[in-house]
């Protein structure tokens, strides 16, 4: 379980790195960020792992996800995997389309050709990464809390209702909360997992929650000028099946806001409080 550092810069008094692996999971090198705040030594601190969307790897929270000083001020480590593999030999979309394959693993374990073999991030960032990264980082691993966008919103929320008692908090920036019944989440489940519409339920928020999964509260936020939200994004769907479940959902509608990091950096102190409160409980 050996890591690769490529850089580290210090920031608000703590230490933003980034780190290169050889995955046994996905068969390539993957790059991961882990900002770690100032410390006194032997501490042990919560960690935020945030699951990022379509086309971006672990740079772009890192570089304007603007998390560091709140993460400094609460104590909190912040950890940021990439989208999916990446290399010469990755298959990705024949036509070259950014909402499959390369950028766009969708946070499953495929299991079509060509893309079982690398295409593994479920067991990637739910398996192997936190176990790398409790070898080399201060992490308690009793108090973990997972936050996500857009894609990785959808990652998020699959993973807090898979693993909620791994999990003490969970929350969202525009997530695709039922991929099943939109075309970005129709193509990928379909193009990893097959025509076999039962095997996308575990892959589905709202399908999750339809099928008894519980989790003790959300909080999603989204922005009301955000292009893709009525066809992609359907968060009244999530909406429904919670009220349904009787799951506490925060659910904030944020008027002017699109789907850049323009928004992501305006919520994001907010969410890392809400974080805190959960973790530090």
């Amino acid at each position: 379980m050996t890591i690769q550092t490529v850089s580290l810069n210090k920031s608000h008094g703590g230490v933003q790195g980034v780190y290169r692996h050889a995955s046994a999971e996905t068969g390539t090198d993957m790059t991961f960020s882990v900002y770690v705040p100032p410390h006194r030594d032997g501490a042990k601190l919560p960690v935020v792992w945030y699951l990022s969307g379509l086309t971006c790897t672990h740079a772009n929270v890192t570089e304007k996800g603007e998390f560091r000083a709140a993460c400094a001020e609460l104590g909190l480590i912040f950890v940021a995997p990439d989208t999916s593999p990446r290399g010469e030999k990755v298959p990705g979309d024949p036509a070259g389309a950014y909402d499959f394959g390369l950028g766009a693993g969708f946070y499953v374990d495929a299991t079509q050709e060509p893309f079982a073999r690398n295409y593994r991030m479920w067991s990637y960032v739910t398996e192997e990464l936190p176990k790398l990264v409790a070898a080399h980082f201060p992490v308690d691993a009793g108090r973990q809390s997972i936050l996500g966008h857009s894609m990785g919103g959808h990652g998020a929320l699959t993973a807090a209702l898979r693993h909620p008692d791994r999990y003490r908090a969970a929350s969202v920036f525009a997530p695709i909360v039922a991929p099943s019944q939109v075309p970005w989440g129709i193509k990928a489940l379909g193009g990893y997992l097959s025509d076999n519409r039962q095997a996308w339920r575990k892959h589905d928020a709202v399908a999750l929650i339809e099928d008894g999964a519980k989790f003790s509260d959300l909080l999603v936020d989204y922005g009301d000028a955000d292009t893709f939200l009525a066809e992609q994004l359907r968060p009244e769907l999530l909406k429904g099946a919670c009220e349904k479940a009787n799951i506490p959902l925060t659910l904030r509608r944020q008027g002017g806001y699109d789907h850049s990091y323009f928004f992501i950096s305006t919520f994001m102190s907010d969410h890392l409080r809400w974080h805190a409160a959960r973790l530090k409980a």
